[in-house]
């Protein structure tokens, strides 16, 4: 190896290892590899921001905004408005909601597409009494494997198009990857729904109604004490009697700054101290009225707002603005006059006070606020409603406009009449025009982070191509398969793809994996198609983890999920797509 090649393996080592710490936002990780390559001499200086105006981040970029488009117009709802009913069997009703989700992602980002669903989804769940996560997984998988059917459905099709591009000449084009897409999308959603979701780690006799999963073990909460509470005056311990019957427990007492050692059961109770409380939404609401509590920051909050308030319910997905931060961190309620009641951790006890937790991916947050800041807050923080669709008031007349641009752009696309970039462009200036999407809505509906790690990544892996490194990981791939048929060799590729996706960002392994793809190939003198074509596939599906795909993630708090559930499901879905794939790579891609 050259001292070059070294050099960006041992980098892309280090980046890969960051990532799967996790300690570091991927953003950042990537965009520091990056500057590193430059000083090191691995990337000229020219070509360091390049990958920003790459058209697969571009791509990416614009996907976001059209799809709030299509959801502000109303055109999402108009499709998903009369597809439940609460007396649908389990299976049918996932059938139902996979397909939906599948079709929508599309079209849309996938996580949008969930986003939108996981509402409807948790709320035919209380309908029918039984536990959401029978449903929401399989869900989560749905929307992603739906992603693999077009070229705008999921980052990595974008990425591998635009690799193809600049690697043989010419892309692929809006419906390219539908043949295999299609194939193992509808075998993935009739495994989810048939097989898949009895192996949820959740017994359907004794599963919770959604409402109770939703709330876990309840929220951790602080309550201030007024001089007016009952409670003044009063044991600690003396309180857990008549709590109990409404499923409160007092966890802690803060006084003066500072939480007392253990639950505080032998303290006596001041004007001014913050109880600590483990309990429902619905229980922590009753509890004020009744020992005559206050909520921290509220009279702050009606200074501003008056008494026209609401407590929201929402789950924090990976990458949101708050995920690794405190609430004081991101100012929530100087900022914003939105105060965090409470947190809900997958059953957790809190050592800290709530200000001061850290938030991660999956957690549940209780929110304070004036009414019609919540939804605008809840979206600046980049989270997502548990109960309520949508956070927006949904344009509903102009449903068929929006969705007929959109539609015109991707006919035109798919015709060769107008670059897609520019016509997924067309589409958001006229959405903005019209005022579908508000022009601030532009910028904040753009996943910036995903923005930064594309643009870093792009010319990372072009370095690397160009230094003869993926030339050399494709020559071992060979020489480790000699002897087998091709067809064996896409398989390999296949599952390294698949395993790297399980634990890295799906983005950035298409990024590296492309190249690799097309080297494998003129090695075996084999069309480089159907080896793009397996990668793109891989690349998508991360079912193994709730970290190798952002769906994963957000389910996992309003889902009850632990970290070793979605392999039961995620595992034959795997096997099931390199079964199925390889095969239909093969037919409609012949090597």
């Amino acid at each position: 190896m050259t001292i070059d090649q070294i050099l960006l393996f041992s980098l892309f080592v280090i980046v890969f290892a960051l990532m799967l710490w996790g300690r570091f936002r991927y953003d950042l990780v990537a965009f520091s590899a990056l500057c590193a390559a430059v000083v090191l001499g691995l990337l000229p200086t020219e070509d360091a921001f390049a990958g920003f105006g790459h058209p697969a981040t571009i791509i990416v970029a614009i996907v976001l905004v059209v799809s709030r488009g299509l959801v502000n117009s109303g055109a999402v709802d108009l499709i998903t408005r009369r597809i439940l009913g609460a007396g649908k069997s389990l299976a049918s009703h996932i059938a139902v909601m996979a397909g939906l989700g599948a079709f929508l992602s599309a079209f849309m980002n996938n996580v949008a597409a969930l986003a939108l669903l996981m509402p409807v989804d948790m709320s035919a769940a209380s309908k029918a009494g039984r536990s959401p996560a029978l449903s929401l997984m399989p869900l989560s998988f749905a929307t992603i494997l739906g992603g693999m059917v077009t070229l705008i459905g999921t980052p990595p099709n974008i990425i591998i198009a635009a690799y193809r591009e600049s690697a043989l000449g010419d892309s692929y084009r809006m419906f390219d990857f539908a043949p295999v897409g299609l194939v193992v999308t509808v075998a993935g959603i009739l495994f989810v729904a048939l097989v898949g979701w009895r192996l949820i780690p959740v017994d359907p006799k004794r599963a919770k109604a959604a409402a109770d999963l939703m709330d876990l073990d309840g929220y951790t909460a602080e309550l201030v004490i007024e001089k007016k509470s009952p409670a003044v005056g009063r044991i600690v311990g003396e309180l857990d009697g008549e709590l109990e019957n409404d499923d409160v427990q007092i966890v802690g007492l803060v006084r003066n700054g500072r939480r007392l050692p253990g639950a505080a059961r032998r303290e006596e109770i001041r004007a001014g101290d913050y109880l600590i409380v483990n309990a429902t939404a619905e229980a922590i609401d009753t509890l004020v009225g009744q020992l005559k509590l206050s909520y921290i920051g509220k009279d702050k909050i009606q200074e501003e707002a008056g008494r026209d308030l609401s407590v929201a319910e929402i789950v924090v997905p990976r990458d949101s603005r708050i995920e690794g931060r405190t609430s004081q961190d991101v100012r929530l309620l100087a900022r914003h006059g939105v105060s965090l009641l409470g947190v809900s951790r997958r059953g957790v006890r809190f050592r800290k006070r709530v200000r001061h937790l850290t938030i991660q991916a999956g957690d549940i947050m209780l929110i304070l606020g004036p009414t019609e800041r919540l939804a605008e807050v809840t979206q600046w923080l980049g989270a997502l409603p548990l109960a309520e669709r949508g956070l927006n008031v949904t344009q509903h007349g102009r449903a068929a406009f929006a969705g007929g641009l959109f539609a015109a752009a991707i006919i035109a696309a798919s015709l060769g009449l107008v670059y897609l970039p520019v016509a997924l462009s067309l589409v958001v200036i006229a959405y903005v025009l019209f005022d579908i999407v508000p022009l601030r809505q532009v910028y904040e509906e753009i996943e910036w982070p995903v923005v930064v790690l594309l643009g870093s990544m792009i010319p990372l892996g072009t370095a690397l191509e160009q230094s003869g490194g993926t030339a050399l990981i494709a020559q071992n791939i060979v020489n480790l398969s000699s002897g087998l048929p091709s067809w064996a060799v896409l398989t390999i590729l296949m599952i390294v793809t698949m395993t790297l996706s399980d634990v890295l960002n799906n983005t950035a392994t298409a990024v590296i994996a492309a190249p690799i793809a097309v080297d494998v190939a003129n090695r075996l003198g084999a069309n480089p198609d159907p080896f793009l074509m397996a990668v793109a596939v891989a690349a998508s599906c991360a079912f193994l983890t709730p970290i190798g795909h952002k769906n994963n993630t957000l389910i996992l708090g309003p889902g009850g999920y632990a970290f070793g559930d979605y392999w039961r499901m995620g595992l034959p879905l795997e096997i099931l797509v390199v079964a199925i794939g390889v095969p239909a790579i093969m037919v409609f891609w012949p090597l």
